[in-house]
C-alpha cells in the first residue's frame, strides 16, 4: 500500500528527508549536516557531488526507520536553500561548486547595477530587489571575472534543482526562484527585459524550463534507486524554495485571517500573504522579495534579514570560548538553557544591538553589504546579561523593520525556525511588532511544505486549500498575546534603531575600504 510521502529539504546547516502519512503527520526523519566552505573576498561554496551523496543517504537512512518504505512511497519532493549558483556541463557534471546565498563577492556588482535608474525597471518585473546572493548579480559577476567557467556551463541550478536532477535527469527549477531572479512574478515566466538590466542576456541558454511541481513531475531514475534504495519510477516533484516550503508549513498560506509569517534561522525571513499581484506592494528603496505560491495567483512577499540565528550563536560563543580558556566545556545546548535566565534578569531596551553579524551584510529592508553588527549605548553598568538581551530584541527590530517595509503591521505572527523554540524570543518579538504570536506543532516545516505540493500534484488534494486545512491548521498552537507594556517600551526604541542603521552607513563603507582592497588583492579578482 503506498500511503507515505517524502519530503527533501537540503538547507544550509542539515540535509533533511522526512515521511509523512497521507494526512501530514510525520513518521519519521533523516538528517546529515551540511557543508559547505567560505574563502577570502567573501566566497562561499559548497561540493555539488557531495550534496547529492549526502541527500541519498539520508534517504536510505529513512529507510532504515520506515518498515518497507520504498514500497509504500507516493512520491517524493525537494527544496532546498534558495539563490546561489550551481553550474552543470552537457554531461550534467558540476563544472565548479556551487555558489551559496551566503556568498558575497558579487556584492560590487550589485551596487553599480542598483545605482542604474533602469534596475527599478527589474525590481517592478521580479518584485525583489537585488543582491549579491542571487544568481543574477552572480551571473554578472562570473562574467566579469570568470568567464571561462561560464563558457564550460550548459545549466545553472539552483541547490534543489541539482538534485532533482539527481533524483530524475530532468534539468528544471521552479516558479519561484526562477521569477524572482530573471523573470516576471505576475506571468510566473523569464523575463528578456530583466536579463537585459543585469546586462546577462548572452547567459539565457543557461536557464533551465521553469516547471510547477503541483502540476508536474518526473520519474526517480533507475542510478538514482540504487543511490537511495527506493523505486525507480517513483514520482519525484520539484518543490518550490525553501522559504516558500517552509511558509506553506508554518501557516502563511491562510486567506482569512492573513498573518505574517516569520522564520527566525541561520537567515530571517519575514513574510505576507498577497492573493492578486495587485495586492503586492512595492516599496521606494526596491527591496526585499516577490516569490510565487504554489496555488494560482497567490504571492508571498519577502523581506529577509541576511542574518538571525547567527547573531545567537555569535554572542553565545563569547562566553563559552571564554569558559573553555578556562578548561570548561559547554555545549551549545547548554549556553541556550541559560538564555531566559539572562534576559530576565536584564533591562528591556536598554541597549541597541544591530544584528547585521554576517560577513555578507544586509539585504532586508535595505541593500548593503558593508553593513556590520554593533552595539549602541554600552556604559559601565551593562553586563554580558544586557548584551545577550539586546541580541534577541537586534533581531526583533530586523523583524519588524522588514515588515514595516511590506505595509501594515500584522495583527498575527506565525513562527518558524529553530529559534521558535525560545519563549524569551517569541515574547520580545511579539511585542516589538505588537502582534500575537502562533507557533506550529510541526517539527519540519520546509519538507511538510515540499510533500504538500507533491501531494496536490499527484491528486491526494484538489487545491493547496484543501491540502492546508488538514496539514497545517489542526497543528497551530494556542495565540501568545503581546505584551502591551512591553510593546510601548519598543515603540520608543523604533525610531532609534532605524536611525543607528541608516547612520552608521558611511561608517561601516569607510571601514570595508581597506579590509576590500585586502580581499581583492588576495583573491586576483577585479571589479
Amino acid at each position: 500500500m503506498r500511503d507515505v510521502l517524502i519530503g527533501i529539504d537540503a538547507g544550509t546547516s542539515v540535509i533533511k528527508s522526512v515521511a509523512f502519512d497521507t494526512a501530514g503527520r510525520q513518521i519519521a526523519a533523516a538528517a546529515l549536516p551540511n557543508k559547505y566552505e567560505t574563502l577570502p573576498g567573501g566566497g562561499a561554496e559548497q561540493d555539488l557531488a557531495r550534496t547529492w551523496l549526502d541527500t541519498a543517504a539520508t534517504l536510505r537512512q529513512l529507510a532504515d526507520k520506515v518498515p518497507n518504505l520504498a514500497g509504500r512511497v507516493i512520491a517524493i519532493a525537494v527544496t532546498g536553500q534558495g539563490d546561489g549558483t550551481w553550474l552543470i556541463d552537457r554531461e550534467g557534471e558540476p563544472v565548479a561548486r556551487g555558489w551559496l546565498w551566503l556568498d558575497a563577492r558579487a556584492a560590487g556588482v550589485v551596487e553599480e547595477i542598483r545605482a542604474r535608474p533602469e534596475d527599478r525597471l527589474r525590481f517592478e518585473k521580479t518584485g525583489s530587489g537585488l543582491a549579491a546572493c542571487q544568481q543574477g548579480s552572480q551571473f554578472a559577476f562570473m562574467k566579469r571575472n570568470m568567464p571561462e567557467m561560464l563558457g564550460r556551463a550548459a545549466t545553472a541550478f539552483h541547490c534543489k534543482d541539482w538534485l532533482y536532477f539527481k533524483l530524475t535527469g530532468e534539468r528544471a527549477t521552479d516558479p519561484s526562484e526562477g521569477t524572482f531572479t530573471f523573470g516576471d512574478f505576475r506571468t510566473r515566466g523569464y523575463s528578456d527585459e530583466v536579463l537585459d538590466v543585469l546586462g546577462v542576456t548572452d547567459l539565457r541558454h543557461l536557464l533551465p524550463p521553469i516547471v510547477d511541481g503541483t502540476r508536474h513531475n518526473a520519474s526517480l531514475s533507475q542510478a538514482a534507486a540504487d543511490a537511495t534504495g527506493l523505486i525507480a519510477g517513483t514520482p519525484v516533484v520539484l518543490a518550490y524554495v525553501d522559504v516558500v516550503c517552509t511558509a506553506l508549513g508554518a501557516g502563511l498560506f491562510d486567506r482569512e485571517r492573513k498573518p505574517g509569517c516569520s522564520i527566525i534561522g541561520s537567515t530571517g525571513m519575514h513574510m505576507r500573504l498577497a492573493e492578486t499581484p495587485d495586492e503586492v506592494l512595492l516599496n521606494e528603496a526596491a527591496t526585499g522579495y516577490t516569490m510565487t505560491m504554489p496555488a494560482p495567483g497567490v504571492f508571498a512577499q519577502m523581506q529577509s534579514n541576511m542574518a538571525a540565528t547567527l547573531n545567537i550563536d555569535w554572542v553565545l560563543g563569547l562566553a563559552s570560548g571564554i569558559l573553555a580558556s578556562q578548561g570548561i566545556t559547554r555545549t551549545n545546548g547548554e549556553m541556550i538553557a541559560l538564555v531566559d535566565e539572562w534576559i530576565s534578569s536584564s533591562e528591556p531596551a536598554s541597549l541597541l544591538y544591530q544584528p547585521y553579524v554576517s560577513e555578507a551584510g544586509e539585504r532586508g529592508p535595505f541593500v548593503d553589504a558593508n553593513a556590520r553588527a554593533g552595539f549602541v549605548g554600552i556604559s559601565s553598568r551593562h553586563g554580558y546579561a544586557d548584551l545577550v538581551r539586546a541580541v534577541f530584541e537586534g533581531l526583533a527590530f530586523a523583524a519588524r523593520d522588514c515588515y514595516a517595509a511590506m505595509g501594515p503591521l500584522p495583527m498575527e505572527v506565525r513562527l518558524t525556525g529553530g529559534a521558535a523554540r525560545s519563549p524569551a524570543l517569541r515574547k520580545i518579538l511579539g511585542a516589538a511588532i505588537g502582534a500575537d504570536i502562533r507557533t506550529s506543532e510541526r517539527e519540519e516545516a520546509g519538507a511538510a511544505g515540499a510533500a504538500m505540493i507533491a501531494a496536490v500534484c499527484v491528486g491526494q488534494y484538489a487545491s493547496m486549500d484543501e491540502c492546508v486545512e488538514e496539514w497545517v491548521t489542526p497543528l497551530l498552537g494556542a495565540a501568545e498575546p503581546s505584551d502591551r507594556k512591553l510593546a510601548a517600551t519598543y515603540e520608543r526604541l523604533v525610531p532609534s534603531y532605524t536611525l543607528a542603521h541608516e547612520a552608521l552607513r558611511p561608517v561601516w563603507r569607510s571601514m570595508a575600504a581597506p579590509r576590500t582592497k585586502t580581499d581583492v588583492t588576495k583573491t586576483g579578482l577585479t571589479n
